[in-house]
């Protein structure tokens, strides 16, 4: 009988334990979610007014890469974070400056108006776009940023009229949009008889921006970048025996910017060396000096004359390996890394560039897992990835206009934020409105690292 007993005790306090911890792990869980047919990731999430981090908290299962949310599928669904109770901080008498500015007690007014259809790569793209521009709305919710989302699918032959007419349309606080230059001059017009916000994404011809205040202009011209690239490279290089290298390629769209190098240099009286690809052995090593860093410049972007560079340089560390080079591209090297990557790496390469699209950070692999539970296919093998794009244009303003309203204007340290592909720095354009400027090294360093440098 004493052993049946303890058993009876052992078995009673077992259940009591398992009652205890079965009622701590529910304690944040206020239900469940049986998955129906044709429901998306982000459809529930709007559904109970969660985050994507919220939901994978609750369902450690999803995080797997290659996880499917299938019908009959039983999700826990937590209460969102601003659901739980909360012991609130003491309030002070004053807000700070920034709150009063700041679009704090309603939610930020977002409009999208882009091509957003199936017809041809322009809307695929937009699309794309427009999804990560929700999921950044969904994201800033952690931050306590309300967000209120209207979307126009702005084709190119649209009736922009009607559009603008819909009443939502002129509550908006920022516009997301236009696609085509013929759309700007409606589009500048009405966004500044209503005070609104334009942030005008991609490419596009826009003499507004001039005048206009409320214009945001993101594209940068080769021009452009151009100018910046050169000021950079100026200011970053102290000290160093620039290697210009003609490269024969007579359609080549970088020669602007290999003059205009070379006129700063000649201004600041810097000595560089002039070779060619073509140059014998000999010849070729004239122009590469002992004791300081050979910075190599060619002036072509394409892969192919890259890869004849390399030999060459490669053949010259042979025969002289104290020298020391390092290279100077441009953006469309990023799109050569599987075939160049290890020589980017072995010639300390910079390459200037408006983004830079890292697959192996924590932040990029998170957003592309998320986007491919939320919209059920993945984001398209295009450098910039579009919706990384969306998600940090929308993040940037989102934030800017949370904490300064409308005198938010993207200038330098006015945000905090660490862009996950695409950083944002604005100036202002004449007297009109405000243009990125924003250019960064992206730097691949000999101890096989890649980092950004900002300025």
């Amino acid at each position: 009988m004493t052993r049946l007993l303890r058993y009876i005790l052992l078995l009673t306090l077992l259940f009591i334990t398992v009652g205890i911890v079965s009622a701590q792990e529910s304690e944040n869980i206020r239900g469940l979610h049986k998955v129906k047919r044709k429901e998306t990731i982000f459809g529930i999430l709007r559904m109970y007014d969660l985050t994507i981090d919220e939901l994978l908290d609750a369902n450690p299962e999803m995080k797997a890469p290659d996880y499917e949310l299938k019908k009959g599928a039983i999700l826990k669904i937590p209460f969102a974070t601003k659901d739980k109770p909360v012991v609130e901080a003491p309030k002070p008498a004053q807000p700070a400056p920034n709150e009063k500015m700041g679009i704090s007690n309603r939610p930020i007014r977002v409009g999208v108006m882009l091509p957003l259809h199936d017809i041809n790569g322009d809307g695929r793209r937009m699309v794309e776009y427009y999804r990560g521009v929700l999921m950044a709305c969904d994201s800033v919710k952690r931050l306590g940023i309300s967000v209120d989302v209207h979307a126009w699918n702005m084709a190119e032959d649209a009736n922009m009229h009607q559009i603008l007419a819909d009443k939502a349309a002129s509550q908006c606080d920022v516009i997301f949009g236009p696609l085509y230059s013929k759309q700007m001059e409606i589009m500048s017009t009405f966004c500044s008889e209503h005070d609104i916000q334009l942030v005008i994404p991609f490419s596009i011809n826009a003499p507004q921006i001039a005048t206009n205040r409320h214009i945001f202009q993101v594209w940068q011209s080769p021009n452009d970048i151009n100018e910046e690239s050169i000021a950079h490279f100026m200011a970053w290089f102290k000290d160093v025996h620039p290697v210009f290298i003609d490269c024969n390629d007579s359609t080549s769209r970088k020669g602007n910017f290999t003059m205009g190098l070379r006129k700063k240099l000649e201004e600041r009286k810097i000595l560089y060396s002039l070779t060619n690809l073509k140059s014998g052995e000999d010849n070729f090593r004239k122009a590469f000096v002992r004791g300081k860093q050979n910075v190599v410049i060619l002036n072509t972007q394409r892969s192919q004359e890259l890869g004849v560079a390399f030999s060459k340089i490669n053949g010259l560390k042979v025969t002289d390996p104290d020298l020391d080079i390092s290279m100077f591209g441009y953006t469309e090297w990023l799109t050569y890394t599987r075939v160049h990557l290890e020589n980017f790496y072995k010639y300390n390469t910079y390459i200037p560039s408006t983004f830079y699209y890292n697959p192996l950070s924590p932040s990029t692999m998170r957003l592309q897992q998320a986007f491919r539970m939320n919209f059920r296919t993945d984001m398209q093998n295009v450098q910039p990835r579009f919706a990384l794009t969306g998600f940090d244009q929308a993040y940037f303003f989102l934030r800017g206009l949370h904490k300064y309203g409308k005198t938010f204007n993207g200038a330098r340290g006015m945000l905090g934020y660490n862009p996950v592909q695409t950083p944002l720095q604005f100036e202002r354009f004449d007297t009109g409105g405000q243009k990125n400027k924003m250019v960064m090294f992206v730097h691949y360093t000999p101890d096989h690292r890649v980092e950004t440098i900002r300025f």
